[in-house]
């Protein structure tokens, strides 16, 4: 996931993204395309900036870095609507600080920052891991209803069998750097648990 963002270099082969070669490219010429939600809450926005700051930033043509452009372009309302969409509560919270907020409430709001502009490639690293069982559902929901809605080409990792289980449309399972499973479609679809951890066994 670190080749595909841009993090690491990769040492052999070719990355392309959305017909472009990447491969020397850096994260940042690469965020046109992809968007990525970490498995830290933290990691995915800055504490100091209000939940308001943090969508303005996330706008990608808005033709300005004025933090304070929200309010004079009339996003409020907008900003409010997609805030309460997300069942989290931050609707009331647009000028709190994000450092304030839960890590549910963060991990939603990375989520919906990541895919404000709708990119061609979501990459989620392991993004529940952090939260407490409930909140990881709830986040879990939230990630299927925008990737679904907004029919994102997404990678997740998990190391939950239950989420590999039951989330997207083909598995990748991959043990010391080699794939030991690649399904797809009805073969995925009659995966059990026991049938995964047998693979790790082998």
């Amino acid at each position: 996931m670190n080749t595909i963002a841009g993090t690491l270099v990769a040492d052999a082969g070719e990355v392309r993204l959305a017909g472009h070669r990447v491969t020397n490219k850096g994260v940042a010429y690469r965020s046109r395309w992809v968007a990525r939600v970490f498995q830290d809450p933290k990691m995915g926005t800055a504490g100091e900036l209000s939940v308001a700051q943090k969508l303005t930033l996330a706008e990608k043509h808005t033709g300005s870095l004025s933090l304070l452009r929200y309010r004079r372009a009339g996003q409020t309302a907008r900003y409010t609507e997609l805030l309460a969409n997300l069942n989290m509560g931050l609707e009331q919270r647009l000028n709190t600080q994000v450092k304030y907020l839960s890590g549910g409430q963060r991990q939603a709001l990375s989520l919906l920052m990541a895919t404000l502009s709708q990119p061609q490639l979501l990459l989620l690293d392991e993004h529940t891991a952090a939260l407490d069982p409930q909140t990881s559902r709830e986040v879990m929901a939230l990630t299927q209803r925008i990737v679904t809605e907004q029919q994102l080409t997404t990678l997740m990792i998990t190391h939950k069998m239950s989420d590999a289980l039951t989330y997207g449309n083909r598995l990748v399972m991959v043990q010391d750097g080699q794939i030991k499973l690649d399904v797809r479609g009805e073969a995925k679809q009659n995966l059990q648990a026991e049938d995964l951890m047998g693979l790790f066994s082998d």
